[in-house]
């Protein structure tokens, strides 16, 4: 009996221990209630932890009734639960700002907590609502302190990316590092990216020579630990249009100016009837295409296992242009492989590797002579076919000159197509080799091939610039090639639990090298496209009709960093690298950068309490020196690359001269970056503020082609001046701001983003021998318009300042004479300012007249989040950047924009824009007339999404479904009379000179987001 008592309060006792634990099941889902994969689950204070799969789903066995789990993911707040039941539904917090976050800072990373540099980073949910066909499209407006423009809105144009203003004569555009080697940021994905992370200070010493002009860090996608695989795809298709025309004049417009130009100029009339003539001829309707097509799908692969994780990716872009359709044509297709592997719990195996297909069609833009310079400019009385069907000639008058022709005939008779080819990527290995002490060792590679080809064909538009006597066919190949090795070690140790150090050593070998081949054949058979090839053509030519090269440069360089932080409050950082680089002389090529940085978390001292109104603060600090070396190569040494036809026994004999004359003391191009910064997190963190002062010196600027002596032979053909290092610019600037974050229910989330650059630029030396460079070009055989100059803004437009309109003939006796400047003013002409006082209006009185840096660009952006519904929008604006207007041909009979309707008439009629007439005026000459401001807001995108609800997608084996519709470049508010207020050549001298810009599109796109 008492055996069997004992049984039955053993097993009692058993039931009740076993009832203490329980199985566990549950769901992660974000705020929106859509499933989160790879998801850290933690039963806390065990070892007992698992990862969520690709719906979101974890299990848990044997866990304590009573028990916390901790749900922890990047991006998102951890949270505890305590577990009550066997059934688990978690909604995790965003908190995309959280201070925990990791940020790349090249060669290591930081939490964002400790970052004592100005560094900002874009995140790929910010990359799936703008949907770029370009990543620089989505820095703009983003990121203080970060500028982007565009060169062209033809599909695959490239873009200009600008990191706290310009800052020299020579290459601006800071480097791009894709997983830790030097990358083209133009050509990835955008579908790839993780995050992009911009360092736009001294923080970026730790890349020396290649730094100065900021870097811009890119981390690709992987696949998650322990997590299913999962497999996303995203389409989007959608239709293009312009996003502006210009208003020109129609026939009868152009008729009764031209009449009265004619009259003014003592000319019989041109059109002595306009009647019947109409609106006539609107050649940019004509010229622009209205649902240019474009089409991006992408797909990728993700997953992982306890030791593997892999992505796989491919994406295909197909986009015709607004102008010419297939003749501005892009296709971009890649393909990329990642994958990290735990090869030991030592060694740690990382690579990525990407492959990149594009071809591209261009038309002649932006200058005398586009496609777009000829419809703004040839009348609309003209129509585009005569009556055999033909395109209709336009005539060579004096009127009209010899560069306007037919924009229809001009794209159809235009061909030429590139393709271009490219393999990048990395290979990495890290080797714990001790507790805090990794070895990391990888090898980065670029190599590329390209093709192009470009037919004349034989034709005549009517005695024009244009016609082309006898065709020809040019072929040209390009093999560009570069490999990094890079060899680095991390140590990370605490000391006395109050003190944190972390130091980096390493070494970097870089090797770039590559070869070019160009040829000209003559008389393609046929006259056709489908015959140009040089194998096919016969033709003999007395000139030189092949040209190539070949390149090899060098670095090898030494860095080192010491990261110190002392209870999380007090953090220094020192780095220091030393490059050496085969693009100076013996002399030169040796060059250091280092630099310091520090902050003082304001908000861990004690005396700082802890207010609710404010839960984070800190004040930072840096002090450092960059280099560039981005110049030609060989710029130190003479070199036989330039062209020489000469007489030898009685003929022509082709061979060889000097090219660039060579400057022996080049030396590094160095940058001051000095900055003090704060960030400051307030209301519970749904306030994040950063703001940053600026100062940015550029020493010893490496400039191309600085004039010399013509007795050296630089206008000879191949040849070139030399390279100098011959000026210093100074960028100083406050950079603000300021997001907004809230969760007001489960239904409804909302965040606004405000973001502002003051920028002020000057020039403090040029050392030349004239004290100015000058470059740009406006109008035909006029002096350049844009200059360097000290005390200038760097590219300042110089001209003559005017003074309204003269209105009789007293203004005009009473003023000083302007015959200096071509003609003697007379009534209605532009009336110029006398600067400097000397009683005659000459060179002497050129000025400033303005500049195209701005004096401030902002960023402002919203997202609202409903339920199953996102909104989002994201505008920029770029505030005191003038623009040249120069796209219009100042001959009598070009067609003009309808702003000359107000011309002066008669005394009292205008103050602005001068008569017309076909006798010899000034009004013509670079002056403040044909300035003006550009600066513009824009609405970038506009995006509005439905997801699927995750119970309803779910029951298809699908865990997200988002179907959207948005458009990008929706609207450009501005007074500037151009296509394109934002646009530049991408010159530092001279950018600012619109030629005729090809008008960004307007895209309406519809999408889907799907995964699996």
């Amino acid at each position: 009996m008492k055996s069997k008592l004992l049984l039955i309060v053993l097993s009692l006792c058993t039931s009740f221990a076993f009832a203490q634990t329980i199985d566990v099941n549950g769901t992660v889902v974000d705020g929106s209630g859509l499933a989160l994969p790879g998801v850290n689950v933690k039963v806390k204070s065990s070892s007992q932890n698992t990862t969520t799969d690709f719906d979101g789903s974890f299990k848990l066995s044997g866990v304590p009734k009573g028990s916390s789990v901790v749900f922890s993911y990047i991006g998102y707040r951890t949270q505890e639960v305590v577990v009550s039941g066997t059934k688990m539904t978690v909604k995790m917090a965003d908190d995309a700002k959280s201070l925990e976050e990791v940020v790349v800072i090249g060669y290591g990373s930081q939490k964002k907590r400790e970052v004592t540099g100005a560094v900002s980073v874009v995140d790929s949910k910010t990359l799936d609502v703008l949907k770029p066909v370009r990543i620089e499209q989505a820095l703009q407006g983003i990121i203080s302190g970060v500028n982007v423009t565009t060169q062209s809105g033809a599909p695959g144009a490239p873009l200009d990316i600008r990191i706290r203003g310009i800052a020299t004569n020579g290459q601006n555009a800071p480097t791009a590092i894709i997983d830790g080697y030097v990358g083209d940021l133009g050509l990835l994905n955008p579908n790839d990216i993780e995050t992009i992370t911009v360092l736009k200070d001294a923080q970026a010493a730790i890349y020396g020579t290649i730094g100065a002009n900021g870097i811009i860090l890119v981390t690709t996608k992987m696949g998650k630990k322990n997590s299913k695989t999962k497999v996303s795809f995203n389409s989007y298709a959608g239709f293009q249009e312009t996003s502006r025309k210009l208003p020109t004049l129609n026939a009868t417009e152009y008729a009764l100016l031209l009449n009265e130009s004619y009259a003014n100029g003592g000319r019989p009339l041109p059109y002595p009837n306009v009647s019947g003539l109409g609106s006539g001829t609107d050649w940019q309707k004509e010229v622009f295409q209205k649902g240019a097509p474009i089409i991006n799908n992408d797909l990728t692969i993700t997953g992982g296992s306890d030791k593997i994780t892999y992505s796989i990716s491919g994406s295909h872009l197909d986009q015709e242009g607004i102008v010419g359709g297939d003749k501005s044509g892009f296709l971009r297709n890649t393909a990329r492989l990642g994958l990290s592997a735990d090869l030991s719990d030592k060694f740690k195996l990382k690579t990525n590797v990407i492959y990149t297909y594009f071809t591209r069609r261009t038309l002649n833009e932006n200058g005398l002579g586009s496609v777009l310079f000829n419809a703004l400019n040839v009348p609309a009385t003209l129509k585009p076919y005569d009556a055999n069907g033909q395109f209709t000639l336009v005539p060579s008058t004096t009127g009209l000159g010899t560069e306007i022709i037919n924009p229809l005939a001009q794209i159809a008779n235009t061909y030429n197509d590139y393709n271009y080819k490219k393999l990048n990527g990395n290979f990495g290995l890290d080797y714990k080799i001790f507790k805090g002490f990794t070895l990391s060792s990888s090898i980065g590679f670029n190599t590329s091939n390209s093709e192009s080809k470009t037919f004349a064909k034989q034709i005549s538009y009517g005695g024009k610039v244009f016609d082309v006597q006898r065709s020809s066919v040019t072929q040209g190949a390009v093999n560009d090639n570069n490999y990094s090795f890079d060899l680095f070690g991390n140590y990370t140790a605490q000391i006395a639990e109050s003190h944190n150090i972390t130091g980096t050593i390493g070494t970097t070998i870089f090797k770039e090298w590559g070869n070019g081949l160009f040829a000209t054949g003559f008389d393609v058979p046929n006259n056709s496209w489908e015959f140009a090839d040089i194998s096919l053509t016969k033709g003999v030519s007395e000139t030189l009709t092949n040209s190539s090269y070949v390149y090899d440069q060098r670095r090898l360089s030494y860095f080192g960093r010491l990261q110190y932080d002392y209870k999380k409050k007090y953090l220094l950082s020192g780095m220091i690298r030393r490059d050496s680089s085969t693009k100076f002389g013996p002399g030169n090529k040796v060059g250091y950068f280092p630099s310091v940085t520090g902050g003082w978390v304001v908000s861990e001292e004690g005396f700082f309490g802890q207010p609710k109104a404010i839960s984070f603060l800190k004040l930072r600090a840096s002090y450092g020196t960059l280099g560039n070396d981005q110049i030609p190569n060989y710029g130190y040494l003479g070199l036989l690359s330039g062209e020489a036809t000469y007489v030898f026994d009685g003929s022509l004999v082709n061979g060889t001269a000097t090219g660039q004359v060579p400057n022996p003391d080049l030396k590094w191009e160095e940058a001051e970056k000095f900055d003090v910064g704060l960030d400051l997190k307030v209301l519970n963190d749904k306030v994040f503020i950063v703001a940053d002062y600026f100062i940015d010196t550029r020493k010893d600027l490496l400039i191309p082609n600085i004039p010399v002596s013509g007795i050296n032979g630089t206008g000879a053909p191949g040849a070139s001046a030399p390279t100098l290092n011959a000026g210093s610019v100074r960028n100083k600037g406050f950079e603000f701001a300021i997001d907004y974050k809230d969760k007001f229910s489960d239904a409804f989330s909302f965040s606004v983003g405000y973001n502002v650059t003051f920028l002020k630029n000057e020039v403090l030396e040029v050392n030349n021998g004239t004290g100015f460079i000058e470059g740009g070009a406006f109008g035909v055989g006029q002096p350049a318009p844009s200059r360097m100059e000290i005390g200038k803004p760097l590219g300042y437009f110089y001209g003559y300042k005017t003074d309204g309109i003269f209105q009789n003939q007293a203004e005009v006796d009473a003023h000083p004479s302007q015959l200096a400047l071509g003609a003697n003013a007379a009534p209605g002409d532009l009336r110029f300012v006398d600067v400097n006082g000397d009683g005659v209006i000459d060179t002497k009185d050129k000025t400033n007249i303005g500049d195209p840096i701005p004096d401030a660009t902002m960023g402002f952006n919203l997202q609202l989040n409903y339920k199953n519904l996102d909104f989002a929008v994201y505008t920029f604006a770029s505030v005191g950047n003038d623009m040249v207007r120069n796209y219009e041909r100042t001959l009598s009979d070009a067609n003009r924009l309808n702003y000359v309707l107000d011309r002066w008439t008669g005394e009292g009629s205008t103050n602005s824009t001068p008569r017309v007439t076909t006798g010899a005026t000034a009004n013509n000459v670079f002056s403040e007339y044909f300035v003006e401001d550009a600066s513009y807001f824009r609405i970038q995108n506009i995006q509005l999404g439905y997801s699927l609800a995750p119970s309803v997608a779910q029951k298809a084996g699908i865990t997200k479904l988002r179907l959207y519709a948005g458009v990008n470049n929706l609207y450009t508010f501005t007074k500037y009379k151009g296509f394109d207020p934002g646009a530049s050549s991408g010159a530092p001298i001279g950018g600012g000179i619109d030629y005729g810009f090809y008008p960004i599109p307007r895209t309406y796109l519809m999408g889907l987001n799907i995964n699996f």
